[in-house]
């Protein structure tokens, strides 16, 4: 594993040192590779994609976010009965899931530009439709409509994320990857302060709106990212190489990467020019589960389930925890929320960004499950707090699961589920990574209610078992991604079973 490392860190090396004088010369879709993994050009554009890649994950967050404060006026406004919430409630994550399975596939199929713009349409018309939906059922259309393009958004946006940053140093992949974690907890951040801003202008005779303008304001970042992908998005330069377009991938290295490069015809290696390694296929989810990436892809579920399963319980049921702990209004509850994301959950994530590249992800992650195992079992024993001081520790517990969540699981989760797999497998890998997580998210959010109204805080024990289960698969799988040139370990792999046929 370490060859693999060291000897594409001198290729990078040498890759640094002929920049500025000569055009780089392009023989094969490894040699693209380690053209992105040395780093970007100076003033070239690959920042500003990896920021319209995170304003995808944006939209998937707020999306997912929007409804939390607005289910109770929709149920009154239409009357609906307990099972219609819960289908109104859960479209959008059965959207998702369905989203992801056929994103990833398509994301290494057609490749990653054409999905990330196909997506953006989805949230428009999908935002719109919920904001105007006339009864229940347009809008459990309109939000499982929208959820599929929450899936479909992922498997691309992390594709952006990994194949447009260096593999080492600062602002590494990993770091890249795990900057979807604070662009998360911004997004619904900006949902509380939206709802904050609509409940504190609206008369109360119109608070009934105030879920509908929620929900119609995603299409507005959606159709900004709409604006801006002429000048900006251009196609993975990786995946354009993997496709055997060498050509194409040298004119984005120069166009978002600000590298000069060109393509000569035939490889001392003996590989055919740009032939790609892997080509995308449905079969290719076996391959997920070969000897090379089994360990990969069961650490990188395992972590993805338990953090969404235990988070989605925390967040979903902040509100009625928080309404427990202060006996307040809507008012408080919504200040409360919002102040715990951003002081906990959003800081945490920037510490997860800052720290992938130098303290690596299997550490942080099993850190961030620790604290947030001893936060659950400390608020499965406080249980409803009565006492002044005990509710400020209660706070603190919650707001402890949130940092660990934002430092810890939830920004490597991605990292495990992108940086696991190389660039020919990577929409399939996060795709099926997402299909388990939001299925997980999706029992969470159906059992909590249910556990909640027979356990009460006791509910607490059984949140616990879910960064326990992840702890001890860390603590039995101990695989780094951070650092780690995976596309070399393919290019690699290629290379000996084409030598093996022949």
């Amino acid at each position: 594993m370490s060859s693999v490392v060291v000897a594409s860190t001198e290729v990078d090396a040498q890759t640094r040192a002929k920049r500025g004088a000569h055009p780089l010369v392009i023989r094969s879709a490894q040699d693209v590779s380690r053209i992105v993994n040395a780093g970007a050009a100076k003033g070239s554009n690959a920042r500003v994609v990896i920021a319209i890649a995170l304003g995808g994950v944006f939209l998937d967050a707020y999306d997912l976010t929007s409804l939390a404060y607005g289910i109770k006026d929709i149920a009154r406004q239409f009357a609906l009965s307990p099972v219609q919430v819960g289908f109104v409630s859960s479209a959008i994550t059965f959207g998702a899931i369905l989203g992801a399975l056929f994103g990833g596939y398509l994301t290494d199929r057609i490749g990653r530009y054409r999905v990330f713009m196909a997506d953006m349409l989805f949230f428009v018309v999908a935002a719109i439709a919920a904001g105007l939906a006339p009864n229940a059922w347009v809008l459990g259309g309109a939000r499982f409509l929208m959820g599929f393009g929450v899936g479909l958004d992922l498997p691309v946006a992390m594709a952006f994320l990994a194949e447009f940053s260096r593999v080492a140093g600062k602002g590494n992949k990993a770091a890249s990857v795990a900057a979807w974690c604070p662009a998360w907890y911004a997004a619904t951040s900006t949902c509380y302060l939206l709802i904050l801003g609509l409940y504190a202008v609206l008369p109360a005779h119109q608070l009934g709106w105030l879920w509908r303008l929620t929900l119609a304001f995603g299409a507005v970042p959606a159709i900004v990212i709409i604006l801006v992908r002429s000048r900006y998005i251009s196609e993975s330069p990786v995946w354009a190489a993997n496709q055997g377009d060498l050509h194409e991938a040298a004119r984005i290295l120069k166009r978002s990467y600000g590298v000069d490069a060109v393509v000569e015809q035939g490889n001392a290696s003996g590989d055919q020019p740009g032939s790609a390694p892997r080509a995308a296929s449905w079969r290719n989810f076996g391959v997920l589960f070969n000897r090379t990436y089994r360990n990969r892809t069961i650490l990188a579920a395992v972590i993805g389930s338990a953090s969404s399963f235990g988070y989605n319980a925390i967040v979903f049921g902040l509100p009625v925890i928080i309404t427990s702990f202060f006996h307040q209004g809507p008012l408080t509850t919504i200040i409360a929320a919002l102040a715990l994301n951003l002081v906990f959950a959003f800081v945490g994530g920037l510490i997860g960004v800052r720290t992938a590249p130098t303290v690596g992800a299997w550490k942080m992650t099993v850190l961030g499950h620790s604290l947030q195992f001893v936060s659950l079992i400390g608020l499965a024993l406080i249980g409803k707090p009565g006492s002044g001081s005990l509710v400020v520790f209660a706070i603190l517990l919650l707001g402890g699961y949130l940092f660990g969540q934002g430092f810890g699981p939830g920004s490597h989760s991605m990292t495990y589920a992108t940086l696991s797999y190389p660039t020919s497998l990577r929409g399939i890998g996060v795709g099926f990574n997402q299909t388990l997580t939001r299925s997980a998210s999706t029992v969470s959010l159906f059992l909590f209610p249910v556990l909640a109204a027979a356990l009460g805080t006791k509910v607490f024990w059984v949140i616990a078992i879910a960064p326990l289960t992840a702890l001890l698969v860390l603590l039995a799988i101990r695989w780094e991604p951070s650092g780690y040139d995976i596309d070399a370990e393919d290019y690699a792999e290629h290379r000996s079973m084409r030598s093996a046929a022949h």
